[in-house]
């Protein structure tokens, strides 16, 4: 057919097609692989975050040694929680002068931690309480924010009823354990506060290992930041240069909201689960001087 002015219809309607701009290819393929990508992000990120107990706390139940193994005199402990269930650990008898509450990581459980407890009772002459969390070792229960804070709370009561009292009390947190310790030292009494390889937050630590999961989906708190402030005794905060978990920079970071009197102490080259190790004398000689200045309990044991 033709219209008015002697072009064919179907002319026209090809001319228009050949006119109109070409597809780009690529850029449809590029955001098509963007789109994917952030849909394999967030589906990362859900997993992660129905899944983050799993990724924080990695306990195992079976026991590698005792504190016989280690020549170490000491006192199976049994321990109820205010929740009603039963936490398993020692009593690692010393001079009987100071006691030392032992919170350990994330990873393994008490056993795990005999040997280094092994030096500070031998050098130092430390009393220490070494009990694992709800969930690891012999204890009873699954691991959760609340309830490591409830387990601090309980192992405290025993160093008290065992005739320690607040002032001979020394809290020792390891990693995650320094969060329950931190906690523990800003609701009940105790004369120092030492902190190895500690962290801001696990929201915190989170924007460090998974950056694209949004903090506010982070249900695990463990807020150090926002209480250290409160810590009322001497500090000491023993840092790994290189830590790969917990980055050297939080620990100084924290070191910087603590009050008071504290004491920093790097120990170079050493990463997140070799502090004593790499340091050696270095490590040992910075418990003893922070200890050895602490004042003397005036009250009888």
């Amino acid at each position: 057919m033709w219209g008015p002015s002697g072009h064919s219809k179907l002319g026209i309607r090809e001319q228009d097609a050949n006119t109109r701009p070409m597809p780009r290819p690529f850029v449809t393929a590029g955001l098509l692989v963007v789109g994917i990508a952030l849909v394999g992000l967030v589906l990362i990120a859900i997993v992660l975050v129905l899944k983050q107990d799993r990724l924080l706390f990695f306990p195992t139940r079976g026991l590698a040694s005792g504190p016989e193994a280690f020549g170490l005199r000491a006192e199976a402990l049994s321990i109820r929680t205010e929740d009603g269930l039963s936490l398993h650990g020692w009593w690692i008898k010393g001079n009987g002068r100071k006691a030392l509450l032992y919170f350990h990581g994330n990873a393994g459980n008490a056993a795990d931690r005999l040997a280094r407890a092994g030096i500070l009772n031998e050098r130092i002459g430390l009393d220490i309480f070494l009990v694992d969390y709800r969930g690891y070792g012999r204890s009873e229960g699954s691991p959760s924010e609340d309830g490591l804070y409830r387990d601090g709370r309980a192992i405290y009561q025993e160093a008290i009823r065992s005739g320690f009292g607040a002032e001979r009390i020394i809290l020792f947190g390891e990693s995650l354990g320094s969060a329950v310790a931190i906690r523990l030292a800003t609701e009940r009494k105790c004369a120092a506060l030492i902190l190895e390889t500690p962290f801001l937050s696990v929201p915190a630590l989170a924007r460090v290992h998974y950056p694209f999961v949004p903090s506010f989906l982070v249900s695990n708190r463990f807020d150090n930041a926002s209480r250290i402030g409160s810590v009322a005794v001497p500090i000491l905060l023993i840092l790994a240069e290189l830590d790969e978990v917990a980055p050297a920079s939080q620990g100084h970071e924290l070191f910087e909201l603590a009050p008071g009197r504290k004491t920093l102490e790097v120990i170079t080259a050493a990463h997140h689960n070799d502090t004593s190790a790499v340091g050696g004398e270095t490590y040992w000689q910075a418990w003893e001087r922070f200890l050895a200045v602490l004042p003397e309990p005036t009250s009888p044991r």
